[in-house]
C-alpha cells in the first residue's frame, strides 16, 4: 500500500506533498488509539467518588487508581522504540491496543482497591505504548514532506482529551455504574483493531536488530516513576517517603545518562540526542508544554469543583473552550506548517499560551466566566500551534529508521513534562493553600504564576529552533 499519491492535475501541491484521502484514513484509524489511551487518563478523575464508596476506601488510597495509570504509561513509553523496531511498527500498536483493552476489561471486573490499581497498571502500560509508536507509524508511512500536515490533524486528539475526560465520565456515571468508565473503551479499540489490519501498512521491522537495553530499561523507567511518586507524596505532605522518592529517582536517572553515554549497544533513549539541534530544544519545548498543559488541566477543574463549587460536568463545560480552541489551533496549522517556518508557528503559539495564562493569575479577584472561557480558547489554539511543529521539526529530519526511537523520546518527553509538571504544581498549590487559609482563589492564584513561569522556559527553548523548514532532498 503507498501512502504516496501525486496530486491531481491542477492542484498546487507538489508531489509527494498532498494529504489525500487515503493517508487521512490511516490518521484516524491511528488517533482512535491515542484517543484512548489519552482520555483515560481524565475520565476516571470524575468517578472517584463512585469508587470511594464502592470499594470502601479513602481517599488517599482510592487517587492510586489514577497515579498507577499514569506511572505505568511513563514506564512503558520508553520501550516503544526499541519494540516498534524488533517488531514492527503496526504490530507494536496492536499488541498495544490489545494490553490496553485487555486491562480495560479487568478493571471493570475489578473486586477491591487494590485489585483496580494492579489492572490500572496493565491498562497505563498499553496506553503508553499508543501514541509514540502511531506517531512513528503515521509519519514513517506520510514521509518527511507530508508528516508536518497530518501530524498537525491528530495532535489536537492530546490537548483534546483533557478537557472532554471530565464531560464523558460524568455523562457515563450519570446512566451507567462505574465499570463503564472502562468497558466504553472496548468497542472504540475493537473498531481501531480490525480497521488498522485492513488499512493501516505493516512496517518491517529494523533491519539492524539491537539487543534489549535491560540495564537502561531498569533505570530510566522506575527512576521516572519513583521520581513522579516522590513529587506526589511531598503534596501529601509526607516528608519522609517524598524524600527518599525524589532522591532515589533523581539517583536512577543519573546513573540512566551515565549508562546512556558509556554503552556500547543501543540506549534505550540516546542521551546525546537531546544535544543535536533541533532535537534538544524541541525537547524543552515539549517537555514544558506537557507540564503547562497538564498542569492547567489539574488546577482548573480542582478550582472550579473547591473555590466555586461547580460539579463535574459543569467544570468540564467551561473548559470546553480551550478543546475548541485546539481544533480551530489544528486547522489553522495544517494550512501553513507548509508556507511558515517552525519557529515562528511555535513562538507565536507559545506567545498565545502566554496571553491565555495571564488571567489566571488574577482568580482572586472574581474572575468572570467569560474572561475565563476567552483565555481556554486563546490557550488552546496556542498549544495546538506548539505540539505538530515541533514535532514536525524532528520528524523530518530524521532518517526513517530513527523515527520510532525519536518518537518514543518526544512522547515520554511530554509525558514527563504533564506528569512532573502536574506533581510539581500540586506541592506549589499546597504550599499556597496553607499560606492563604481560607482565600482559596488567591492560592490558585499564586500557582498560576509557575504555570508562567514554565511557559517562559519552553519560549527559551523555542528561539533556538530552526529558523527554515527542513531541506528537501
Amino acid at each position: 500500500m503507498s501512502a504516496n499519491a501525486a496530486p491531481p492535475e491542477g492542484k498546487s501541491s507538489p508531489p509527494g506533498e498532498r494529504v489525500d484521502g487515503q493517508l487521512l484514513r490511516i490518521a484516524f484509524i491511528l488517533v482512535l488509539g491515542t484517543f484512548m489511551a489519552t482520555l483515560d487518563a481524565t475520565i476516571v478523575s470524575v468517578g472517584i467518588d463512585s469508587l470511594t464508596e464502592e470499594f470502601g476506601a479513602s481517599v488517599a488510597e482510592i487517587q492510586w487508581v489514577t497515579t498507577a495509570y499514569l506511572l505505568a504509561v511513563v514506564a512503558a513509553v520508553p520501550a516503544s522504540g526499541w519494540l516498534a523496531d524488533r517488531f514492527g511498527g503496526r504490530r507494536t500498536w496492536l499488541a498495544a491496543v490489545g494490553v490496553f483493552l485487555l486491562g480495560s476489561v479487568l478493571c471493570a471486573m475489578a473486586w477491591s482497591v487494590t485489585s483496580l490499581i494492579v489492572f490500572r497498571v496493565i491498562q497505563g502500560l498499553g496506553g503508553g505504548l499508543l501514541p509514540a509508536t502511531g506517531q512513528a507509524l503515521l509519519a514513517r508511512v506520510a514521509g518527511p514532506h507530508r508528516t508536518g500536515r497530518v501530524i498537525s490533524v491528530v495532535a489536537v486528539v492530546p490537548l483534546l482529551s483533557p478537557v472532554f475526560g471530565p464531560l464523558a465520565g460524568g455523562s457515563i456515571l450519570g446512566v451507567a455504574p462505574w465499570p463503564w468508565l472502562f468497558l466504553v473503551n472496548l468497542p472504540i479499540g475493537a473498531v481501531a483493531a480490525v480497521l488498522a489490519r485492513r488499512y493501516v501498512p505493516a512496517v518491517p521491522p529494523s533491519t539492524r536488530r539491537t539487543a534489549f537495553d535491560l540495564r537502561g530499561a531498569a533505570l530510566l523507567s522506575p527512576g521516572l516513576a519513583v521520581l513522579v511518586y516522590g513529587l506526589t507524596e511531598v503534596a501529601h505532605g509526607r516528608t519522609l517517603p517524598a524524600a527518599v522518592g525524589v532522591t532515589a529517582g533523581l539517583a536512577m536517572l543519573a546513573g540512566f545518562t551515565v549508562h546512556g553515554l558509556r554503552t556500547r549497544g543501543t540506549p534505550l533513549v540516546d542521551p546525546r540526542l537531546f544535544t543535536r539541534p533541533p532535537f534538544g530544544a524541541a525537547a524543552l519545548a515539549l517537555l514544558v508544554l506537557g507540564a503547562s498543559v497538564f498542569g492547567t488541566m489539574f488546577l482548573l477543574p480542582l478550582y472550579f469543583q473547591t473555590a466555586r463549587g461547580l460539579t463535574a460536568w459543569e467544570a468540564g463545560l467551561l473548559l470546553a473552550p480551550q478543546g475548541l480552541g485546539a481544533a480551530a489551533g489544528s486547522v489553522l496549522v495544517t494550512r501553513t506548517i507548509s508556507k511558515v517556518a517552525p519557529r515562528t508557528l511555535v513562538v507565536t503559539g507559545i506567545v498565545l499560551i502566554l496571553a491565555g495564562t495571564v488571567p489566571f493569575t488574577r482568580l482572586g479577584h472574581d474572575l468572570p466566566d467569560l474572561v475565563i472561557a476567552s483565555s481556554l480558547a486563546v490557550r488552546g489554539i496556542g498549544m495546538a500551534m506548539v505540539g505538530a511543529p515541533v514535532m514536525n521539526i524532528v520528524y523530518s529530519r530524521i532518517e526513517p529508521e530513527h523515527l520510532p526511537r525519536a518518537s518514543g523520546a518526544l512522547n515520554l518527553l511530554n509525558t514527563v513534562g504533564g506528569s512532573v509538571g502536574t506533581a510539581a504544581l500540586a506541592v506549589v498549590l499546597e504550599n499556597r493553600l496553607s499560606a492563604r487559609g481560607q482565600d482559596i482563589s488567591s492560592a490558585f492564584a499564586d500557582t498560576f504564576w509557575w504555570v508562567l513561569g514554565f511557559c517562559l522556559l519552553a519560549a527559551a527553548g523555542a528561539t533556538r529552533l530552526p529558523r527554515t523548514q527542513a531541506r528537501k532532498p
